[in-house]
């Protein structure tokens, strides 16, 4: 598996990195699982809490440094990787400020004695991460199960090396110990040895649903726990009242932001009859709107995509639809004067359920629009898909966007926002969109022991 920078902007290769071999993985393995044994009872907490709190300064002074090396490694807007940065910083803020809240032992009043759950930590951890926030994904697994006091090994994209090294480095500077967090430019066999390792007690996965069967398949041979984020093909659901104004506003971020490149965004819009010709209009202007160019130029605002390969896939995902009764209302053209791996916002509609794109998820600037009647309609249709990551109900009526939203079949549901991450905000999905939750309590407490200390009288 080569791992190497290549800018999807000047289509250029910055930066090539050899295949770690067995006897450093072995090495690193060891180095953590020692870590875990100075670490599992509790000790070095404020050490640690020190060190992220450092992690988050570093991110803070570098921030336009480290985002241009994520713009550089997958193509992404300098102010959308700055801002990334700055996210990353947030969750150093939070999981310091909630780390001993998080670990307190927890009482269970029973009049059978004294009870009381303990959280420790369980173990060396391997992560396998995304390129389309390369810092983010990192972060939002590593600092919980590092102040949880679980070391993490990590094999990250392979388009994507430098920032993960750079994020790994980050973490070393900021003071922690050989062990804490370890980059490995490994293959998927090697990832498999790993997981398999007795020292290994979980593995944590953002990625395609493909990768994610591979990976939960190899933990479950060896019983280690496992959660998974698997992509989504997110509905924005639009209620008959809403503001069409205020929706305006909301497209661009819901539909655009990253390159379309966002597990989360929305990707599916299903719009009522009353609003469906005005919606199309105001989204063929925006989409018609954007500047493509360098992503480093504050200006753009349309990045290219990650890689050749992706955007070859969308464009065959997007003949497809074509191919199969699809009209395109705009884009689908080539773009002209760019080199880099630019992709023109397109906008879909008329994709029934016997399109075979119709159940997949386009991970571009490509935009599928569904008309509906009646709201019981627009949710069956949003719940019609193998995928369950979130979602969007959008309207003036707040009760009743409550009510829609309650009946979506997702693991996370905006009220007229497009999406959003927080590090206090549970991430993750249902169905084909993978198991278990990443930030907030639930993410810190995914790889941490419920030891039940009983006392009977």
């Amino acid at each position: 598996m080569a791992y190497k920078t290549v800018n999807p902007y000047t289509n250029e290769i910055e930066h090539e990195y050899p295949q770690t071999t067995n006897e450093e993985v072995e090495k690193t393995l060891a180095a953590a699982y020692e870590l875990y044994l100075r670490w599992r009872n509790g000790d070095e907490l404020e050490a640690r809490k020190q060190i992220i709190t450092r992690l988050g300064e570093l991110l803070r002074a570098k921030k336009h440094e480290m985002g241009a090396l994520i713009t550089h490694d997958m193509g992404k807007l300098i102010g959308e990787a700055e801002g990334e940065v700055e996210l990353c910083a947030s969750f150093c803020d939070y999981y310091v400020q909630r780390a001993d809240e998080f670990l307190a032992p927890t009482p269970i009043y029973t009049a059978s004695g004294n009870a009381y759950v303990l959280h420790q930590a369980t173990g060396v951890l391997m992560a396998v991460e995304p390129w389309n926030f390369p810092f983010y994904q990192i972060a939002r697994v590593f600092i919980p199960n590092f102040l949880a006091g679980n070391p993490m090994v990590l094999k990250d994209a392979s388009n994507c090396p430098t920032s993960a090294q750079t994020f790994a480095d980050l973490v070393s500077e900021a003071g922690a110990p050989t062990g804490s967090l370890t980059n490995l430019f490994v293959d998927y066999d090697q990832v498999g040895q790993i997981i398999a390792d007795k020292r290994v007690q979980g593995v944590c996965l953002t990625g395609s649903e493909r990768g994610g069967r591979s990976v939960a398949t190899e933990a479950a041979k060896s019983l280690k726990k496992s959660t998974m984020e698997l992509g989504g093909n997110d509905a924005f659901i639009v209620l008959p009242d809403a503001d069409i104004d205020q929706l305006t506003d909301v497209i661009f971020a819901a539909r655009l932001y990253n390159a379309g490149q966002v597990c989360t965004s929305s990707k599916r819009f299903i719009i009522p009859d009353n609003l469906y010709d005005e919606f199309l209009k105001r989204a063929k202007e925006i989409f018609s709107n954007v500047k493509m160019g360098d992503p480093m130029d504050p200006s753009t605002t349309l990045a290219p995509m990650n890689s050749k390969k992706a955007k070859e896939k969308l464009q065959k995902q997007v003949d497809l639809a074509i191919e199969n009764g699809a009209t395109v209302v705009y884009g689908n053209q080539p773009v002209k004067g760019l080199a880099g791996q630019f992709f023109m916002p397109t906008i879909l509609t008329d994709i029934d359920r016997d399109n075979p794109i119709f159940d997949q998820e386009m991970f571009g600037p490509v935009m599928a629009v569904y008309k509906y009647h009646d709201v019981k309609e627009a949710i069956a249709l949003a719940n019609d898909s193998s995928y369950g990551l979130g979602s969007t109900v959008f309207g003036t009526d707040i009760a009743r966007a409550r009510q829609v939203a309650a009946q979506i079949d997702t693991g996370m549901t905006w009220i007229n926002s497009g999406w959003a991450s927080l590090p206090e905000l549970p991430f993750g999905g249902v169905k084909h969109s993978g198991y278990g939750r990443e930030l907030a309590e639930q993410g810190f407490k995914s790889f941490v022991n419920d030891h039940l200390v009983y006392e009977p009288e």
